[in-house]
């Protein structure tokens, strides 16, 4: 399979430069513009089309249409599914109307099943080593927090691992190898867990100023305004929400996520290097 075609230098090109720029605001200011998201659509759209007319094949576009109805179903029920924010669900979008970059189907498949992977594997590896890079730059006040939800947890944590450690020990006895490697995510899951959870109260909890505020931004505990309560809700703040929070606070209590976008430009770059050198099939003869 050959994704690099002269037609698709453009699209490959735009990709990655749109999907890097992404990645530099969702650092500066944890979240990334909904006109340079909506803009790579209509400029993947838009050469789609000029390409389609002087092709005289109106495929190429088509399969800008469906690749962005396909990034419009994932990419929603992900945000759902609570594990994308509103600004990465967007970008998805454009980079789905980009990865369609054969005219036959099957082919196309195989494009965004490599995508979908890698991006699932690049989005673990990513939040693993930021996580740890918080953890060495906050250790102090991660200790601290860890010690406090340790504490807090401890009678289930101490239960669950002594559960997971007895069936490894019969397992093991039994041969039944599988059943033990399972235990070992059943006495690792709630440590895993109590290490998300501190990381993120000591590093992804802020107190800021209202006007940093911005629409869609996580409230980190519920905001009494005057009458009304504003509650911590997973899909963030909105515009009528934020307009009484800046009239009646000063400061607030918010929750950030570890930045997300670096990964469709990490699965991007691969599944590139992957197409390039024709490993796909070396992969498929593991």
């Amino acid at each position: 399979m050959d994704v690099f075609l002269a037609e698709n230098y453009f699209l490959i090109a735009i990709a990655i430069i749109w999907m890097f720029i992404a990645a530099v605001q969702d650092f500066r200011k944890r979240e990334v513009a909904n006109w340079w998201s909506f803009s790579l659509i209509v400029l993947a759209l838009a050469y789609r089309g000029f390409l389609s007319v002087s092709m005289n094949n109106a495929w190429y576009f088509l399969w800008g249409i469906i690749g962005l109805v396909v990034g419009f179903v994932l990419a929603n029920s992900l945000y759902y599914a609570r594990m994308f924010a509103g600004g990465d669900a967007k970008l998805m979008y454009g980079v789905f109307c980009v990865l369609p970059l054969s005219l036959l189907w099957k082919e196309n498949l195989v494009i965004l099943g490599w995508f979908v992977l890698l991006f699932l594997v690049a989005g673990s590896v990513y939040g693993m080593i930021y996580s740890i890079i918080l953890f060495v730059m906050h250790f102090k006040r991660f200790k601290k927090e860890f010690n406090k939800m340790f504490k807090q947890y401890k009678v289930l944590i101490l239960s669950l691992v002594l559960v997971g450690i007895i069936i490894m020990f019969f397992s093991m006895q039994e041969g039944a190898w599988p059943i033990a490697a399972l235990s070992v995510l059943l006495i690792l899951s709630p440590l895993m867990l109590i290490f998300a959870k501190a990381i993120e109260g000591c590093c992804m909890i802020k107190r800021i100023d209202v006007k940093d505020l911005t629409i869609g931004d996580w409230l980190a505990e519920d905001v009494k305004v005057g009458r009304k309560v504003i509650k911590e809700y997973w899909e963030g703040i909105s515009e009528e929400e934020l307009m009484l929070i800046r009239k009646h606070k000063k400061k607030v209590l918010v929750k950030y996520g570890i930045p997300f976008t670096p990964t469709f430009l990490f699965a991007f770059i691969a599944m590139m290097i992957i197409f390039k050198y024709n490993l796909n099939n070396l992969i498929s003869l593991i």
